[in-house]
């Protein structure tokens, strides 16, 4: 089986022979050149698929992805992003791109020290609201244009505040919850967020939880998350990676995640696809990993692609955020109280084996569909 040779180049060479064979003297001359592009073009054209059938024989999928990977690299930064358009055509996840870096997980971390910072100090004054940012923030964000702007309270409860602020742009907000749980430990609160497989127990808004694949070099996941939407709207899926660190030298804990693009996961017509989507959680132990008590701060955003009024999306996200907490919280008190096995994914390395890639299989049935409330969302 022969590859097809590019139309442009093909109805060239028609025209070449055409021309040398109605033309004067010189079509003679020309028609050998357009006959000789023609060999030489079929022979390079058969030898490349020849190539690519036995490179498809000799490599697995896996070595496949670290050759592409390396080609990536050489090719990387030049112009048109040829790298990313052979990966795409290729249908691999091109990891380099993708990842998430050490610098993302650092940035959550620092912005939970901030807090803190800034808490404990308006608590020792006896002022109790939402702690300015620091002037050197904010001089960095006057540089900016003002791109970043103030937080504003939404609710403030006795067990967590929540603020919001308007994304520069669009109509939509980033939302914060800093909060703080006494009952369990911080162990069980991170174990019970990461297990896929305990979350569609408890989690009845779950259509599918699925990882696609893993990296081998930072323990990134790549997941596809199928959650049903307050009726009468579509469901929405979300393509994300996620990567957790756990520091037990500076006792903290980050979980990251973010919307990306996988070729083994195209966009179905029975969901909307969110394409806009961030999420960072950070846990600070009050004591040990554990022992009951610690505070978290989440910072989330995305867009889940509806036509209501801005408010009317700012309710549901404010409404919804506490309500996953809470359920993700009675979710780590019921197996603690009932031993139920969750994953411990602070002992056990974020990845076991190096080439493995966790298939994404078929949903289970799509069991009461539309049957949420108005204000239920959910937050991965």
């Amino acid at each position: 089986m022969f590859l097809r040779r590019p139309p442009a180049l093909a109805a060239w060479l028609a025209g070449a022979a055409a021309a040398g064979r109605s033309g004067a003297r010189g079509g003679g001359l020309l028609a050998l050149l357009a006959n000789q592009c023609r060999f030489v073009t079929g022979l390079r054209v058969r030898r490349a698929q020849q190539i690519a059938q036995l490179y498809g024989r000799l490599y697995s999928e896996s070595s496949r992805r670290v050759l592409l990977g390396r080609l990536w690299r050489r090719l990387r930064g030049r112009p048109g992003h040829a790298s990313a358009v052979m990966a795409a055509l290729a249908g691999v996840f091109v990891w380099d791109e993708e990842r998430i870096q050490e610098e993302e997980l650092q940035r959550s971390i620092d912005e939970m020290k901030r807090l803190e910072e800034m808490s404990h100090m308006f608590q020792r004054s006896g002022v109790e609201r939402h702690p300015p940012e620091p002037k050197s923030q904010r001089e960095g964000n006057e540089d900016l244009g003002g791109k970043e702007q103030p937080w504003e309270m939404v609710m403030d409860k006795k067990h967590f505040k929540l603020w919001r602020r308007p994304i520069t742009g669009t109509h939509l907000y980033q939302y914060r919850v800093f909060g703080t749980y006494t009952d369990v430990t911080p162990r069980q609160f991170f174990n019970v967020q990461l297990d896929t497989e305990y979350r569609k127990k408890w989690d009845a808004l779950v259509i599918k939880l699925e990882v696609i694949e893993r990296d081998v070099v930072s323990g990134s996941e790549v997941l596809h998350w199928v959650t049903h939407f307050p009726y009468p709207m579509y469901s929405r899926d979300y393509v994300y990676v996620r990567r957790y660190s756990v520091d037990q030298e500076n006792n903290v804990m980050v979980l990251v995640s973010r919307a990306v693009e996988h070729p083994s996961v195209p966009e179905s017509p029975e969901f909307v696809r969110v394409r806009s989507y961030e999420s960072q959680m950070v846990i600070r132990p009050h004591k040990s990993f554990d022992e009951n008590g610690f505070d978290y701060l989440l910072t989330y955003s995305d867009n889940p692609q509806t036509v209501f009024p801005r408010y009317c999306v700012s309710w549901m996200v404010s409404s919804g955020m506490p309500d996953f907490l809470e359920k993700l919280h009675m979710a780590t008190l019921k197996a603690k109280n009932m031993e139920i096995k969750v994953k411990d994914y602070i002992s056990s390395k974020p990845l076991e084996t190096g080439s493995e890639a966790k298939a994404a299989t078929p949903s289970s049935e799509r069991k009461n569909e539309g049957s949420c409330g108005p204000a239920r969302i959910e937050y991965a």
